[in-house]
């Protein structure tokens, strides 16, 4: 089994943006969706996506996707608090 966690839930304030980091548009496709798009070949059993600042926005721009499991990061404490979010989400994976 292969687990995905991709890091959505930064704000992007150096953006000057009410629109989150994650759904802004970089050749014509979101980055959130550019990355789920690059992790597809890897047929992950489980994409969990951490969100945070406009976690509605992130869920309903993804909402078409199969498979997808948000987790949300409350307060926004950091990269290395989100991947802790993660953590209860991967019981029974090894590595």
């Amino acid at each position: 089994m292969v687990a995905v966690a991709i890091l959505a839930a930064g704000k992007g304030t150096r953006m000057k943006s009410s629109l989150p980091k994650v759904l802004h548009p970089v050749g014509g496709c979101s980055m959130v969706e550019r990355v789920l798009n690059s992790v597809a070949g890897l047929t992950p059993s489980h994409q969990l996506i951490i969100v945070g600042f406009g976690q509605e926005k992130v869920q309903q721009a993804l909402a078409h996707r199969q498979g997808l499991t948000f987790i949300e990061q409350a307060e926004q404490l950091g990269t290395g608090h989100a991947v802790q979010q993660v953590i209860p989400h991967l019981e029974g994976f090894d590595g």
